[in-house]
């Protein structure tokens, strides 16, 4: 029988940096995968250029996203057990396959979109959330240190 309750306690600065990290390696991803991408969303470069979207709304959506992705990973790094780099990618490569994989599967599937976009966008997920799992799952918090004095 548990002694208590689990108790989640999240490092923002973790799981701050761990957004940036994955943030940074989808602008990599993208960049090396882009003519790839864009055949397989059926698009053009000129296309990307002339949509008018403001840049600061897909990069603040792409950022929080992460954000929220590193979240969920420290969250269920803590509750399954020791807060450790491994744990964090072992949870991450489970959310992805639970959450992320079986969605763009069965979106794919009836959008009869082609496997070279499947696996670029899937491809991404797997080891960005898992690069977020290793940071997260590494990087504890710094207990309170309490003072015992009496006074």
């Amino acid at each position: 029988m548990p002694a208590g309750p689990l108790r989640v306690r999240q490092n923002y600065l973790a799981i701050l940096v761990a957004a940036v990290a994955c943030f940074l390696f989808e602008a990599v991803w993208y960049s090396f995968f882009l003519n790839a991408w864009l055949q397989g969303i059926g698009r053009t470069r000129a296309w990307l250029e002339a949509t008018g979207v403001n840049p600061l709304l897909q990069y603040g959506t792409a950022l929080l996203a992460a954000a929220l992705l590193a979240a969920t990973i420290s969250t269920f790094t803590q509750l399954t057990g020791a807060q450790t780099a491994l744990r964090g990618v072992r949870m991450a490569a489970a959310l992805w396959a639970g959450c992320v994989l079986t969605t763009y599967a069965t979106e794919y599937v009836f959008e009869v979109r082609t496997y070279s976009i499947f696996s670029i966008n899937t491809g991404f997920w797997l080891i960005g959330m898992m690069l977020m799992g290793a940071i997260v799952g590494a990087w504890k918090k710094k207990p309170r240190i309490e003072n015992t004095a009496k006074r």
